[in-house]
């Protein structure tokens, strides 16, 4: 194998290794946040002013939408949709940038996450509670976090430092200001 080839390959690895162990972290901390909260606020909840940490079910997705599906649906197409994700940040994050792969592993530690502790009833945890908003968990902030930074990122111009696939300036569309007169 080249040179080029080797630093590709451990490119590669590195970038989906990041993905993987943010995802890992971040389900990691979703599922013990919802295992403390059944433990500690079955009969009571804890007011931190704007927020307070409240013990709620969700049968349904976000905003309880299907909650009248059966659960095996729910937790078949939130599966598969965590699945596609998985897919899609494997083959993304050779190319992705540091930030891009660990907002990735959010969003695929906050889908995992719902749906082990959906698969085990058939509802997920919620803990996170405002009285102006849906309660909600750590799995489903991280899930939006990871979607809006994705998002931005894919929607700011590309910058490159390849002069040969750098976009090249019209002049003949705004030419250069000069003090003096064009030569006619």
């Amino acid at each position: 194998m080249s040179r080029g080839s080797d630093e590709a390959s451990t490119r590669a690895r590195t970038g989906r290794v990041v993905v993987l162990l943010a995802a890992a972290t971040v389900a990691a901390i979703d599922l013990t946040a919802k295992a403390a909260s059944e433990a500690r606020l079955t009969d009571s909840s804890v007011d931190l002013g704007v927020l307070q940490l409240q013990l709620a079910y969700n049968s349904g997705v976000a905003f309880s939408m299907g909650d009248r599906l059966p659960v095996g649906v729910i937790v078949a197409i939130t599966a598969a949709i965590a699945v596609a994700l998985m897919v899609y940040a494997w083959r993304r994050a050779p190319q992705a940038g540091w930030v891009e792969r660990i907002a990735g592993g959010a969003v695929i530690g906050g889908a995992l996450a719902n749906v082990v502790d959906r698969a085990r009833d058939g509802r997920v945890t919620d803990y996170l509670h405002t009285g102006w908003w849906p309660t909600f968990n750590l799995a489903d902030t991280f899930l939006v976090t990871g979607f809006t930074v994705i998002a931005l990122l894919h929607a700011r111009p590309e910058r490159t430092t390849d002069t040969a696939t750098a976009p090249t300036k019209d002049h003949t569309a705004n030419p250069p200001v000069t003090d003096h007169p064009p030569h006619t």
